[in-house]
């Protein structure tokens, strides 16, 4: 297949272009400065100049593809009404140009707090809708797109998709760690996260992208539940820190931004994605990554 991938020089989805250029398929990536278009020309990708607000690049890059697969946000934190503005932009232009095509469209999404209380399933529905909800509602406003003729694939990632020159969640704890000498974690460190390694991350889109059914949503999680003390444990180890709870009320000012969600309940099962599409994680286990020296050391 065609394959048109906006996020296409990005942690996760770099890793994925790989993926799919090794499974034979041709690569279409969205570029938006001039080091990621270099990076992506050398492994032998078209590149198509524009980013997230660039409408017109993504409805270009959408019809002339076989297939999207969405993987770029802004993710900025100290905006989130902007990212979820462009998020649901994007994703209504890509969608809309795939409309009748029964063309796979296939969108990165994020992990749930499920009303059962219970581990996130494949089967919860998304509860954010609307264009003021997280994301923008991007999941639902997709899926909405199936009766319409485009074979939309959700992907619902762990908070930590970890591995060497990780720049997200964790990175950021470490780098909170290393700033106030302390690796913290938030209460009585009983909260957790679920997690996945990038390559395994990787190698379920390119699955999802040639296997899923419309309207499936797939969980990227090769562990379901990682406390955070275990987390914040690891990172003190590596980094040759102590480790001590931090209390609610200094969340921010220890962690930064993270603070807001690290003390959130995040995890799932992926057993239906396992057993739907043959998807078995071979790679590090976070707390592996972290004493491996994925984020430094001391």
């Amino acid at each position: 297949m065609k394959v048109f991938v906006t996020g296409a020089s990005g942690w996760i989805g770099s890793a994925a272009v790989d993926e799919l250029l090794g499974a034979g398929h041709d690569v279409v990536g969205l570029a938006r400065s001039d080091a990621s278009a270099a990076s992506l020309e050398a492994k032998g990708v078209t590149v198509r100049r524009g980013d997230l607000d660039d409408l017109d690049a993504l409805r270009r890059g959408a019809a002339d593809a076989d297939a999207v697969v969405h993987l770029a946000n802004k993710h900025d934190f100290a905006n989130p009404a902007e990212s979820n503005r462009a998020e649901r932009a994007a994703v209504e232009t890509l969608a809309d140009e795939l409309v009748g095509s029964n063309r796979p469209f296939l969108l990165a999404s994020g992990l749930l707090r499920p009303d059962h209380g219970g581990l996130a399933l494949e089967t919860d529905r998304n509860p954010f809708v609307g264009p003021d909800s997280m994301r923008g509602g991007s999941e639902n406003l997709a899926l909405d797109y199936v009766e319409r003729g485009v074979r939309t694939v959700a992907i619902r990632f762990a908070p930590t998709v970890h591995g060497i020159g990780d720049h997200g969640f964790v990175a950021v704890l470490v780098a909170a760690a290393r700033r106030t000498g302390v690796s913290g974690y938030l209460g009585d460190g009983s909260s957790a996260w679920g997690a996945v390694h990038r390559s395994d991350a990787a190698r379920l889109v390119r699955l999802g992208l040639e296997q899923a059914p419309a309207g499936a949503r797939l969980h990227a999680v090769a562990e379901e539940r990682i406390l955070s003390h275990d987390i914040a444990d690891a990172i003190g180890r590596s980094l040759e820190l102590p480790v001590a709870a931090i209390e609610p009320e200094a969340a921010i000012e220890h962690f930064g931004f993270i603070g807001g969600f690290f003390g959130t309940e995040m995890t799932a099962s992926s057993a239906a994605t396992r057993a739907a599409y043959d998807w078995t994680p071979t790679g590090p286990t976070l707390v592996e990554d972290i004493l491996g020296g994925a984020y430094g050391s001391r």
